[in-house]
């Protein structure tokens, strides 16, 4: 079982990557689809949060 902090590592490294490519991208378009992406990626981490604290 993955713990919480390998999880939390793991999503800071998505990131963080994003955050390079997006800074990277040649053009608008391209920025778009990374800031959808970087948008799924936070939805997930909202997803573990709200069930962490369901197991309360």
């Amino acid at each position: 079982m993955v713990s919480s902090t390998d999880s939390s590592a793991t999503v800071d490294e998505e990131v963080r990557q994003l955050y390079e490519r997006y800074q990277a991208a040649d053009s608008d378009a391209e920025r778009h689809v990374i800031a959808l992406e970087m948008g799924i990626l936070d939805g997930r981490r909202h997803a573990e949060i709200y069930a962490a604290l369901e197991d309360e």
